[in-house]
Parts: structure tokens; sequence; C-alpha cells
């Protein structure tokens, strides 16, 4: 027997499934096409060299890798984020542009569980835009399709990279250093954070200001602390920054919606400023993840300030199935042939479905084929004779 089983950390979609999922990008295409988005699709094999070797490439070891027939290694799409920014800085003759798009990436690291590697995604990207409004607009947009998705008890976990950035700046750690620190406060590992930063010498104010990271999460109040913590300029300016986009989103009326965490801190590389994460009770992982990427496009040859966020579909239908939020299961009316009036049948089911009913045509005929549909769970409508 041929080997039926698939590799870790993908999945096959079935039908109930899939139907969900259809129905979800539907909604959220229109809500994009609405709010002005345009739709893009990249490339799913793109050149290594495209993710690799620059500032804010993607880590080899996440890759899915092959050799081309001319011998240069391709990958299948690690980050669709860089694969619009190239599209944006290559090949449209505009400074700004508002994208969206539904597409897998590919992360070889994940195995299992709630990660997996084949992730299917729906996305916005706000491109040749900046500022704080830009960054609320985005924030208030993504809560916007948490709730078209159909989810409810959500937050949106609202930080900025700038201001771990500024404590940096206080602490001397090289790059590779500050990594470490970074992936730990992360984690909320104030102990091996500690470790890290004594190992490298970091004593004082500067060793306290970071790892005090972790407990600053919560609501707006929390900024204020974070202002008092340090007289950086950089992580002043992050903290100003978040007080601006809490007052407008809260005048926008989303302040039920949001949170505060200055120890979410991705990648110092990749983004450039604020970064979100859409939580919802009950699922240990982030439906939904952005940021802004200022620098994104630069590797491209063009600099187009962006912000974004992409929604992992699948695990949206998790949430909503743990929240008892799964959309109803229709099944499509049957319509049965008596022998000899299949052609009247066929008439009438083009008939319905072209006035936008759902109806399948059964290849089953007469009573007997009847009394099999409904026995299925299928309404049956009869055609020609007692069928």
């Amino acid at each position: 027997m041929a080997n039926c089983r698939l590799p870790a950390g993908v999945q096959d979609v079935l039908p109930r499934e899939c139907s969900i999922l259809t129905e979800l990008k539907l909604k959220l295409e229109r809500k994009f096409s609405l709010a002005g988005f345009s739709p893009v699709l990249s490339a799913g094999l793109e050149y290594y060299e495209t993710f690799s070797g620059k500032e804010n490439a993607v880590p080899e070891e996440r890759m899915f890798k092959m050799t081309d027939t001319d011998g240069k290694l391709l990958v299948l799409r690690p980050d669709t984020t860089l694969s619009i920014a190239r599209i944006a800085a290559t090949k449209l003759n505009s400074d700004r542009a508002r994208l969206s798009y539904f597409a897998d990436k590919y992360d070889l690291e994940n195995g299992g569980g709630l990660s997996s590697r084949e992730i299917y995604q729906a996305g916005v990207e706000c491109l040749g835009e900046e500022g704080a409004f830009s960054d609320a607009q985005c924030i208030a947009f993504a809560i916007e399709c948490l709730k078209e998705a159909g989810l409810r008890d959500f937050i949106i976990d609202i930080g900025h990279v700038g201001y771990f950035k500024g404590l940096l700046e206080e602490s001397g750690l090289s790059a590779a250093e500050a990594e470490g620190v970074r992936t730990c406060i992360n984690r909320k590992d104030t102990m091996n954070a500690e470790r890290l930063l004594k190992k490298a010498g970091v004593s004082g104010d500067a060793l306290n200001n970071i790892l005090a990271l972790p407990a600053l999460f919560g609501g707006a109040n929390i900024l204020e602390e974070a202002e008092k913590l340090t007289q950086n300029a950089c992580a002043i300016g992050a903290v100003r920054t978040l007080q601006k986009i809490d007052r407008l989103l809260s005048d926008m009326g989303y302040e039920g919606y949001i949170s505060y965490d200055l120890g979410m801190i991705k990648p110092l590389s990749y983004y450039s400023g604020i970064l979100f994460s859409g939580l919802v009770k009950d699922l240990g992982a982030p439906v939904l993840s952005g940021g802004r990427y200022d620098n994104l496009a630069d590797a491209f040859g063009k600099h187009m300030p962006a912000v974004g966020f992409a929604m992992g579909l699948k695990r949206i239908l998790v949430a909503l199935e743990r929240q008892g939020s799964l959309p109803e299961e229709k099944k499509p009316l049957v319509i049965v042939a008596e022998e000899g009036q299949e052609a009247r049948a066929y008439r009438e089911f083009v008939s319905r479905t072209e006035r936008g009913e759902r109806v399948r045509l059964s290849a089953l005929t007469g009573k007997e084929g009847a009394k099999q549909e409904q026995d299925a769970g299928y309404e049956v409508l009869p055609v020609g004779g007692n069928a």
C-alpha cells in the first residue's frame, strides 16, 4: 500500500473545513476591497537570495530550499510581507499602495499543534505611509477584520521595538548579544535574560530596565510607567508614539480591544516601530500578527515605509470552534430524477443554480435513489413521476 501519511506540520483540509475557510475568505475579500485595498498574489517559488544575505533576512533554517534546473537555489515563500515589499518596490509605479493578499507561507521549523509548516494567511500592507494615525488605522482595521471573521473575546496586544532599542543603547550589547536577550524577553524568560545580560557585563539601571520589560504589560497606564524608567530619547519616542496611538484608538471606540506589552519584542532587523498581535481567549497562539517595517523595501531599491498585518486563517477556525462560533453546516438540496426524466431534472438543476440556490443533482434515480439521499440526511426534491 502506498504511503498515505503526511509530513509533520502539514494537514489536508477536508470539505467541511474547506467550506468554512472559503466563506471566511470571501468575507475578508469583501472587507479588504471595501477598505480600498487592491489584491495581489506573489509567486510561491522565489530565489533564495531574495530572503537571505540581508539585514532583514529570514533565518536559513526556516526555509524550504530546492535547486532549480540551472543550479540556482529556490525557496517556497517563507515570508509574504517581504514578497509584497519586493513587488511594491520593483513593479508598482507608485510611492504608495494598499495591498491585500491570501497566500500560503512555509516555515520549516514549525512542526505541529497550532504551529504549522504550511500557513494559510490573509493580510494587508499599507505601503508608503508613516505616522501614528497610519498605525492606529491599521490596528483598528485588524480589529474590524477579526470581528468580521466572527471572533469574540479577543484583544490586540501592542508594543514598540523602539523602546527596547533605546534601552539597548544604554547596555553596550553587541547585535548577537542583543538578539539573545530579545528572544528571552519576548518569551518572558527573565532568568535567562538576566544571565545573558550579566555575562555581557550589563549592570545597574541598564540591567534593571531591560529586566523590567516582561512586567510592562496591561492597560495604557503602563506607558507612563515605561516613560519613568529611562531618559533615552529613542525609548521615550516609542512611548510617545504609543500614547498617540492609544488616544486615537480610544477616540475611534476601540479602547476595550487593546492592551500594551513592551516585553513583546520581535526581530529588530525586521520591525522598525509598533508591533501587535491578536490574541483570543483559550487559544495558546496569536491569530493575527503585524507591525511597522519601514525598511523592508530598501533591500529592493526603494524606500517605502509600511505597516500591515497577517491573519492565520486556520488558527481563526480553531478559535471559532473553541468559542462555539463555527457556522452550521448547510447541506444542498438534492434533486432526484425519476427514470426517463433525467433531462428534465437537469434543467431544474441548472435553473436553480442560476437563481443562486445551492443544489446537487443526484446520480441516483427513482424512489430508491430518493430514499438513499434522505437516509444520508439530505432534503430531496423529486422531479418527474413519483421519484
